[in-house]
């Protein structure tokens, strides 16, 4: 039975927090289905509230824009990775099976899981890998980063560095490098869908084995 997940997101980013009602919870379902249907450039407040048989009204009463609903998701997004490594690793010692958990996750949190039931974790990563840089590549991201905005990915982050530095202390770069390696995972799933030339590797269902196995490669000669 699917857990009832609920992450501590930035406070500023919404009025009311979705997670704590079931109107909100479906405002997330939807939300994450239409945006991963139509993009973030298509989406409205109007055509959410036409699927969820509601008012705009309603929505505005949980988020001021859709760039703070999309940006939402990204922190739902990074925290669910987060928990996701966190489990995963929890009793793992060796550094090196760690990092290779750890890389693991942030791979294969492509495949949808059933941890929720009103988020759709396969669909949420599509929306990641195609429209999350929307949401920091912005001309005020300084302002948001002061309103705590990118928590959330600093700790996933953070979590990741400081694996990097169990395995090798004396590696200068761990910050990132972990930074670099999940925005890697992101690109080349995007890379291999859109723009293949920029991507060694093939579409198909060896993408992920073969992804991790890159990764896996460029992390060792980094580390070594």
């Amino acid at each position: 039975m699917p857990l009832e997940l609920k992450f501590k997101l930035p406070e500023k980013l919404y009025l009311k927090d979705p997670q704590e009602s079931t109107y909100g919870r479906k405002l997330l379902t939807n939300s994450v289905l239409l945006f991963e249907e139509i993009g973030f450039e298509n989406f409205t407040f109007k055509k959410l509230a036409k699927i969820i048989d509601s008012s705009e009204v309603s929505i505005y009463r949980y988020f001021e824009n859709k760039h703070l609903l999309l940006l939402y998701l990204n922190c739902w997004y990074w925290e669910w990775v987060n928990y996701l490594i966190e489990i995963k690793t929890l009793n793992i010692q060796d550094p090196v099976k760690k990092l290779r958990k750890s890389i693991h996750c942030l791979i294969y949190a492509s495949i949808e899981s059933e941890l929720t039931e009103y988020i759709n974790e396969n669909k949420l990563h599509l929306i990641i890998m195609k429209e999350s840089s929307k949401s920091y590549h912005i001309y005020n991201i300084d302002k948001e980063n002061e309103d705590g905005f990118f928590i959330p990915y600093k700790k996933l982050v953070e979590r990741m560095a400081d694996i990097f530095k169990e395995v090798n202390p004396k590696f200068k770069y761990p910050t990132s490098i972990s930074a670099t390696v999940f925005e890697m995972v992101l690109n080349q799933s995007f890379y291999v869908d859109h723009l293949p030339r920029l991507s060694n590797l093939k579409k198909g269902k060896l993408f992920l084995k073969d992804l991790e196995k890159m990764i896996n490669y460029t992390v060792d000669k980094l580390l070594a």
